[in-house]
């Protein structure tokens, strides 16, 4: 009989030592998770303002293409129309095409950008999203864990002190 009331003490000073360390894991999983939402959220208003200017620039510099495009094409529209006027000032074509050559790299650039800010921040989400259905299984786990381990302490302390 004493060594069934030893074994059952024991095995409840075991078990009673496994949910101490569980109960730390889950409170570091909890800090662990906490920081990685701080992080994402972070890195996710980062991205929201690099998106704002990328956007806004590329705005500025297609409404410039339309107003420099518009300006030479003019040109060679009203040629055709009216008869010639006085030609007092000569339009710059081979400098405003030039400048729309520029424009059009940084419009280029602009996109290409925006492309890849937007991909790394769909494949930071994804991440931070796979990561917190990892860490929520794995709570979950330990949690059950921790209650059915609680839930056997408490009956063979019950059996010990009913002994």
């Amino acid at each position: 009989m004493s060594s069934k009331i030893d074994q059952a003490a024991a095995k409840s000073a075991q078990l009673k030592e496994e949910i101490s360390e569980l109960q730390g894991q889950l409170a570091a999983l909890a800090k662990q998770q906490a920081e990685m939402d701080k992080v994402r959220q972070e890195t996710h208003a980062d991205f929201e303002v690099a998106k704002a200017d990328l956007e806004l620039g590329l705005s500025g510099v297609r409404k410039a293409l339309q107003v420099l495009r518009d300006y030479y094409a003019a040109d060679a529209a009203a040629l055709l129309q009216q008869p010639a006027r006085p030609q007092m000032h000569d339009k710059a074509t081979g400098a405003g095409t030039s400048i729309i050559g520029i424009l059009e790299v940084c419009e280029s650039d602009f996109a290409t950008n925006l492309a890849k800010e937007e991909q790394e921040e769909s494949d930071a989400q994804e991440e931070y999203e796979k990561l917190s259905q990892e860490n929520a299984l794995s709570k979950t786990a330990m949690t059950q864990d921790l209650k059915y381990k609680t839930q056997e302490s408490v009956s063979l302390d019950k059996t010990v002190s009913e002994v």
